[in-house]
């Protein structure tokens, strides 16, 4: 039994509504399937004839689902639960002061299911890797990833009915691009033109941002490599970087509707702040009214015989992980070596090993990530690496290479050790892309870092730095000034940087958060500070454990954690709000602080 209501189907109990090509509805916003939230007391939701007299338009190409999804009982206050919508897929609702939001489930970086992330006041931060997502819009607010996520009408019934219109297509994509063309034409003069230096996932961010939030002047994102700006965190996983098409964040039919100008293959040499002008490494110079510079680091070689030796890897772009790979082949009959304790280098070779005849990892620390993580994680992971068939050489470093017929035979350490090698895979760290600044004027640490305020902008006027070469405040560190090399906040300072050159002051709110995987576990942290102590939940063993990290006066600096999400989201969210944690709060119950984040 069916009634036609405007075109609409009304199904039985299920209450399901399909809205038909041709339909009148409310308007798109954002490109999502329109309209927000439900207040009991906000009046919203009583009159659906009202809202499309107020703003409609004609859908001719989108089918969209309706349905009661859940009584308001079946929520608590700072309560998410995920529900069917009719047959077409499923919504995350989350009640919140009294106000209920419908968005998309899963995080779009790379799927992990929201309803076990952490609800902070307005936004829910996923379990796996930190990126944030506001309620109200679905918009992305912190990173990593590229993609909104779908936001979907509720209103609430007089029976107490929590009901859900949505786009059908949002609700298999569960991800949403936020509309950036223009809606006048663009304006071309070079008074007016923004430029971006690097074509990493800071610039891109920084780009798209610009373009989404109305900003119709040129934009020029200037990249060295002769892609799109990729997913960069896959590159030092070998094997998972084979298809650029695939890993590229956006397609260049994105650009050109955005009305983004990308010069590939390009760098920059030289700014003139007073002239306003980038000089190019193609001989040409571009204008600029504002400039970001986000051009990233290069991986450090070390000053050793032989380095130049054919099949000596560093791991930084697209192609170095192609190279790798193919020179890996596979017969399994190459002796790998790696040099360096730390992600790149681990994340390299536990994806490496399966496909080398023997893999070693070559550090001068005592334990793997010991200096990020500490050495109780280190050792669990010693023991996880050998058990995979990974040896390792500790307090040890690689002092020269030997070759034959120009390509690397084995490695010589600094205890005396010979080790043969076919390759050589270089993660001892990075410098930074700033030596075209030198005689600019930009400030400048000893180290090459560019000083920037917490709104990214440096000494010079309309010129800021984000990304790895920022010596940027930390909001979750008092504000002290730090360079930190990760893809999520590089995205965050793209977005933060986009929004203070157009002026909406936007100040820095950093929380760090990093994760790495290997042997399908994945360890997370967040915060940041030396320990001076810490404090064990669970079994580090066995590779299922929280750990705090304590500063010298008992607060908690971070928190680190594997297989037990989503405690280091639940505190990255914390640091978010500006609280703080000490060893005395976790006495009775590690967990309770975790009910104090909404």
């Amino acid at each position: 039994m069916f009634t036609v209501i405007n075109s609409c189907l009304v199904v039985g109990k299920a209450a399901v509504r399909r809205v038909v090509q041709g339909q009148t509805l409310p308007k798109v916003i954002m490109g999502s399937s329109y309209s927000r939230s439900y207040s009991p007391n906000s009046g919203q939701g009583k009159s659906e004839n009202n809202e499309r007299a107020t703003i409609s338009r004609t859908i001719s190409s989108c089918e969209y689902v309706e349905s009661v999804v859940c009584k308001a009982t079946d929520l608590k206050d700072n309560e998410m639960k995920v529900f069917d919508i009719g047959e077409d897929g499923k919504v995350l609702v989350v009640k919140q002061k009294g106000e209920f939001n419908a968005v998309g489930t899963k995080c779009t970086h790379y799927g992990a299911p929201l309803v076990s992330g952490a609800l902070g006041d307005g936004r829910v931060r996923c379990p796996w890797h930190g990126a944030c997502f506001n309620l109200k819009t679905g918009d992305i607010e912190d990173f990593p990833g590229f993609d909104s996520l779908p936001c979907y009408q509720v209103t609430v019934t007089e029976k107490g009915e929590v009901k859900v219109r949505a786009k059908v297509s949002d609700l298999k994509s569960n991800k949403r691009i936020k509309e950036v063309g223009l809606s006048s034409p663009c304006c071309c003069s070079d008074d007016a033109a923004i430029v971006v230096v690097g074509g990493g996932p800071s610039g891109a961010t920084c780009a798209e941002t610009l373009r989404s939030e109305g900003f119709t002047g040129r934009i020029i994102l200037i990249a060295k490599e002769n892609y799109l700006p990729y997913d960069r965190i896959k590159v030092s996983k070998i094997g998972t970087a084979t298809d650029i098409e695939k890993l590229q964040a956006r397609s260049q039919q994105y650009y050109d509707d955005a009305k983004i100008e990308i010069l590939k293959g390009i760098q920059a040499t030289k700014v003139e702040p007073q002239e306003k002008l980038v000089h190019l490494s193609d001989n040409s110079k571009i204008r600029y009214s504002a400039l970001y510079l986000a051009t990233g680091s290069k991986p450090r070689v070390p000053d050793i015989p032989g380095i130049d030796l054919k099949n000596i890897y560093t791991v930084r772009d697209y192609e170095d992980s192609v190279n790798i790979l193919a020179t890996l082949g596979s017969e399994g009959d190459k002796d790998v070596v790696v040099l360096g304790l730390s992600f790149i280098g681990l994340e390299t070779a536990s994806s490496c090993v399966a496909k080398a005849k023997s893999m070693t990892v070559v550090g001068k620390d005592t334990a793997p990530l010991g200096q990020i993580f500490g050495n109780e994680i280190g050792h669990s992971l010693r023991k996880l690496f050998e058990q995979k068939g990974v040896k390792f050489q500790f307090e040890n470093t690689i002092v020269k290479c030997n070759g034959e017929n120009g390509r690397i035979k084995s490695v010589e350490l600094a205890d005396g050790t010979t080790l043969p090698a076919d390759m050589l895979i270089l993660g001892v760290g990075t410098t930074f892309y700033t030596d075209f600044l030198k005689d600019s004027g930009i400030a400048l640490q000893p180290n090459g870092a560019v000083n920037v305020n917490d709104k990214l902008e440096t000494n010079i006027k309309n010129i800021y730095a984000g990304g790895d070469i920022a010596f940027a405040p930390v909001f979750a560190k008092n504000n002290e000034q730090m360079s930190i090399g990760h893809v999520g906040l590089a995205q965050y300072h793209g977005r933060t940087a986009a929004l203070n050159i157009l002026k909406k002051e936007k100040p820095l709110r950093t929380v760090p958060y990093f994760w790495t995987m290997l042997f399908g576990k994945s360890i997370r942290y967040a915060g940041c500070g030396k320990a001076s102590s810490i404090q064990v939940e669970g079994d580090v063993d066995e590779l299922k454990f929280v750990i705090f990290f304590f500063d010298e006066s008992d607060k908690v600096n971070a928190v680190a954690s594997c297989m037990r999400d989503p405690v280091v989201s639940q505190f990255a969210e914390l640091l978010y709000q500006g609280k703080s944690l000490y060893k005395k709060d976790l006495k009775d119950d590690p967990f309770a602080w975790t009910k104090n984040i909404h």
